[in-house]
């Protein structure tokens, strides 16, 4: 056994043996000075802890000093009612405290009684008791965050084993500082009793034993026992307000003094209002402006030395962080950060800088909010950080939308005007500055305000220039859906599923597939602009196929199939007839019969002439469609749907194509037009 842990038990062996062997007096005041002494240490402690855990062994320490008190107390009381004497610490307060008035002395030991006991301990206990209570619940959650950031990879297995053993501590620490106050709490009563003992019992034994006359025995043993209470209640004052300052410490990020200097004179212009309240306390009332005037110029010095100390400190602040900003330019690790390509980016030029100002009344911001929303709604994609900035290289009106740095579309806006587009007929008193619409390239004229209300009355669609490139914006994601899930952001969708379906989860990932396949998936059905909200039919439809295939393509096609009702709700708009252009079976087997095997799957192979003659015979009946007014929709068989998708989105990328199996039973399918060769 080490010599430290040999003294500390030869120290608590020594506090219950002095219950019962007499102490010297002499030995009694060392005791009594030690025993201040350690309670000022602890109050210190517990003033300059960051974190509660730092001082853990704080309840061990309260039920050793509450018995170290209680030894002395007893050892106290037996030389004063054996020897009417407790040395010069006892005898030094009982006097000096009470100031040759032993009712003074007694008032003082009754108030620090009080203000112990039903003050500090009553608090303390209160505040240990939630304490515990609140940790204790919020320990699964807790322990839940902790797993979740772990399996996210924001943190490593180390650092989540060091986070939940600080949690276990905690629990434990506020847990036993819920039954530590009680020891507080004891020693307060205790103390109490042990006065009103040595008060009656010493005036009947000296008078009885001792031969005091009345009026000795009331002077001599009141002065020894409001000594022996002051001596004994101070220390268990200062340890009662650090149990206090432990168990109120929360959110906290540095010591009592920090907390205080930091949290109490964050705001020195408040000193101000205060030296004018007390200025007019003193001009207004008896109390006189000598004893007002000179603390008000103290404290309107003090806010004025804060006021300056903060400023020089927000300056070095700002000093230090351009520093830091150049010297991470000059760095030659600081080219690495050039190498993130956002996203999506939208760029601007000068002229449009009123659209992102909100000073300026610009609403793009929140529009692009709603724009994740609907595209969250309707795709079921969660769309990455959009950043924004401006650009001096563009022209003024000019705007630039980038997917993973490269640039998909540009257009030009006019601010103060409003882009009209005519409802399938021209009227010569619209007139304006002809222009295209950006999002879908229908012919369109800018307007001004004055011809706005008119071109709306003649049925124009009169659009302002926010809800232009919110629109442009909105098609242009849907458009590259598929270019913005990668296998991080499939991952982040999987989690999500995965706290309400885990069993789901556990059976697809990884034994069937792996988180890249279900990305190949994912993507191809965003490519057709089909939603990947409903994630549990998707996943459930890949768990049924993916054990007999790994083909991105043939899942594809399963997993549409499982989503039939959600595509035929989709593409029928009147919900009961779906007209479409059907393909003949000529053609059929002609791609049929041009589809190829190979170690990596298969893939169409047919003959560039082939190819054209059906790109013109689709091209002729798309365009009756469009002219007609209806949506074209090619119609084909479950067996050559995705081939023919990849003749048709090569020159047609917006055009549908669907499978019979795709289709719910209950509608009705239309033929307006035959693909055939």
């Amino acid at each position: 056994m080490k010599a430290r842990d040999l003294t500390i038990l030869i120290g608590i062996i020594g506090i219950v043996l002095m219950m019962v062997i007499p102490i010297p007096t002499g030995l009694m005041d060392v005791l009594l000075i030690i025993n201040i002494s350690i309670a000022l240490m602890i109050l210190l402690i517990s003033m300059n802890t960051n974190d509660a855990l730092q001082f853990s062994i704080f309840p061990s320490m309260l039920l050793i000093t509450t018995l170290f008190r209680l030894a002395l107390n007893v050892s106290t009381t037996r030389n004063i009612l054996s020897k009417a004497e407790a040395g010069k610490v006892v005898h030094t307060f009982g006097s000096w405290v009470a100031g040759g008035q032993i009712a003074i002395g007694f008032v003082v030991f009754l108030i620090l009684v009080v203000v112990q006991f039903i003050v500090i301990t009553k608090g303390s206990e209160r505040v240990a008791e939630v304490a515990a209570r609140f940790t204790l619940d919020a320990m699964p959650g807790k322990q839940m965050s902790i797993d979740a950031d772990l399996n996210a990879g924001l943190i490593n297995e180390m650092q989540a084993r060091e986070r939940r053993q600080k949690i276990e501590k905690e629990a434990d620490f506020y847990g036993s500082m819920d039954g530590a106050t009680k020891f507080v709490k004891g020693d307060a009563i205790a103390s109490i009793i042990i006065l009103i003992i040595n008060l009656i019992g010493g005036f009947i034994i000296g008078m009885a034993v001792h031969g005091f006359s009345f009026s000795e025995s009331i002077n001599t043993f009141s002065i020894l026992t409001i000594g022996d209470g002051l001596v004994s209640q101070i220390p268990a004052l200062l340890i009662s307000t650090a149990t206090g300052l432990i168990v109120t410490r929360a959110a906290s990020e540095g010591n009592l003094a920090h907390d205080v200097t930091m949290q109490l004179f964050r705001y020195p212009k408040l000193l101000y209002i205060v030296a004018g309240t007390i200025t007019l306390l003193g001009l207004g009332t008896p109390i006189g402006p000598f004893a007002t005037l000179p603390f008000a110029a103290i404290i309107v010095y003090a806010g004025f030395r804060m006021q300056s100390n903060l400023t020089k400190e927000q300056q070095a602040q700002d000093m230090l962080v351009e520093e830091q900003e150049i010297e991470e330019v000059r760095s030659p690790e600081s080219v690495i950060s050039l190498l993130q390509v956002d996203p999506i980016e939208f760029e601007f030029g000068y002229g449009l800088i009123p659209l992102a100002d909100t000073q300026q009344g610009g609403d793009l911001l929140d529009r692009i909010i709603m724009i994740r929303r609907q595209c969250a709604l309707e795709l079921g994609l969660v769309v990455p950080v959009i950043r924004i900035r401006d650009n001096i290289q563009l022209k003024p009106n000019e705007y630039v939308i980038k997917i993973k740095g490269n640039t998909v579309a540009r257009g030009e806006l006019l601010l103060n005007h409003y882009l009209a587009m005519s409802p399938g007929f021209d009227d010569d008193s619209i007139v304006g500055i002809e222009t295209m619409e950006p999002a879908f390239g229908l012919p369109a004229i800018w307007i001004d305000e004055a011809t706005k209300e008119r071109a709306e009355l003649l049925g124009y669609t009169v659009v302002d220039p926010p809800s232009v490139v919110a629109t442009h914006l909105t098609e242009l994601i849907k458009r590259h859906a598929h270019e913005l899930i990668g296998r991080q952001e499939t991952k982040a969708l999987i989690e999500n599923v995965r706290e309400s379906y885990p069993a789901l989860v556990d059976e697809l990932i990884p034994s069937i597939l792996n988180v890249g396949d279900i990305q190949k998936v994912l993507a191809k059905l965003l490519r057709e602009k089909i939603s990947i909200r409903d994630m549990v039919t998707i996943f459930e439809s890949l768990a049924d196929h993916g054990a007999y295939t790994k083909d991105p393509d043939i899942l594809t096609e399963y997993v549409r199939q499982a989503l039939s009702r959600q595509i035929t709700q989709q593409f029928s708009h009147n919900g009961d007839t779906l007209r479409v252009i059907t393909v003949g079976p000529l053609l059929e087997k002609k791609i049929a019969e041009s589809v190829q095997s190979s170690d990596q799957g298969t893939y169409l192979a047919m003959d560039p002439v082939s190819t054209q003659t059906i790109y013109q015979k689709l091209n002729e009946q798309v365009n009756k469609q469009i002219q007609s007014g209806h949506q074209p929709i090619v119609l084909a068989s479950p067996t050559i749907r995705m081939y023919l998708r990849q003749i048709v989105e090569r020159t047609m990328q917006d055009i549908p194509v669907l499978s019979y199996s795709e289709l719910e039973p209950s509608i009705e399918v239309q033929s307006i037009g035959v693909v055939n060769l």
